[in-house]
């Protein structure tokens, strides 16, 4: 539990230059280090299996998706992660639906799939006083 608290201090006091960095992207002024020539282009695949639509994303939502399959225990699920991102989302417009959230300097999208020992470890953090939502994305992401 220390080790989370003492990552969410590090990590707030980090946010505080990354939501600048963003807000002057968002303002126009900054410079997204994914833009230029292949700004808003992301690597199609086919539609998943059972003819479902992939959902569209904005590029923001779609790195962030990507970027946390990095959290996956072994280099077998990360890819199975970064496929399966691939398969489900596509590079369009902002989709408001899409739970995003960022907490301790970790950002994620939609329902992340825990472990056993993620699992408790989300059970531990509530018990302790955090919020589930805050607890899953740091147990996702450090346990």
């Amino acid at each position: 539990m220390r080790k989370i608290v003492a990552v969410a201090v590090l990590a707030a006091m980090t946010m505080l230059g990354t939501v600048a960095a963003v807000a002057s992207v968002d303002a126009g002024a900054g410079v997204h280090p994914r833009t230029g020539p292949r700004a808003g282009i992301a690597p199609q695949a086919p539609a998943p299996r059972g003819g479902v639509e992939r959902q569209e994303v904005s590029r923001d939502q779609y790195d962030v998706l990507v970027g946390q399959c990095r959290y996956r225990k072994t280099s077998e699920a990360r890819k199975a992660c970064r496929t399966e991102v691939r398969e489900r989302y596509k590079v369009g417009a902002f989709n408001p639906n899409l739970d995003c959230r960022t907490y301790s300097g970790v950002s994620v999208c939609g329902t992340l799939e825990l472990t056993a020992a993620q699992r408790s470890c989300v059970e531990e953090s509530v018990n302790g006083g955090l919020t589930r939502r805050r607890a899953e994305v740091e147990c996702y992401a450090f346990r």
